[in-house]
């Protein structure tokens, strides 16, 4: 079935109502509030947890990469990620952009890799899709934005940074 033709809001339906259980969701660990300045190297990419900057990402729509020191912050509040490779189609992109609206807990830019992946993150939490077509972009937005393995549920995703890289 293409999504794309039903609307966004169609897809958000359709893929929230099997939340429980993502296929193909990695899961990874990681302490909370673990604050520290500078450039961190990260095992994941993009980083779904760790140590991170005192300030966080504002949430919402980038036009370019982020630093991932900020944005693992906003994973701590309970964010969810959504990054996207250079090779992903714009008409993909602006769908992906469109999740974000509405949403206090959501930030959307694009990597700097050379790839046509679209991965969602959350504080310990990623999945890898292929495409927006895919239903479980929705069922992982519905689970995970301050979600529960948000370790500062609640905590804002305003007032931070809005840098880019």
């Amino acid at each position: 079935m293409n999504y794309r033709s039903l609307g966004l809001g169609a897809l958000l339906f359709l893929s929230a109502c099997s939340s429980q259980n993502i296929q193909g969701v990695q899961t990874f660990s990681f302490a909370a509030g673990d604050h520290r300045p500078g450039q961190l190297v990260y095992a994941q990419e993009p980083p779904v947890g760790g140590p991170h900057n005192p300030s966080w990402q504002n949430c919402g729509v980038y036009q370019a990469p982020l630093y991932n020191e900020y944005a693992v912050h906003s994973l701590e509040h309970g964010a969810v990620w959504i990054t996207y490779g250079s090779q992903v189609a714009a008409a993909d992109v602006t769908v992906l952009e469109g999740l974000a609206r509405g949403r206090t807990h959501v930030l959307v830019s694009p990597t700097a890799q050379p790839s046509p992946d679209i991965v969602l993150s959350a504080w310990g939490k990623q999945l890898k899709v292929d495409g927006v077509q895919d239903d479980r972009i929705g069922a992982f937005l519905k689970t995970y934005e301050q979600g529960p393995t948000t370790p500062e549920r609640g905590a804002p995703c305003t007032g931070g940074s809005s840098g880019t890289t």
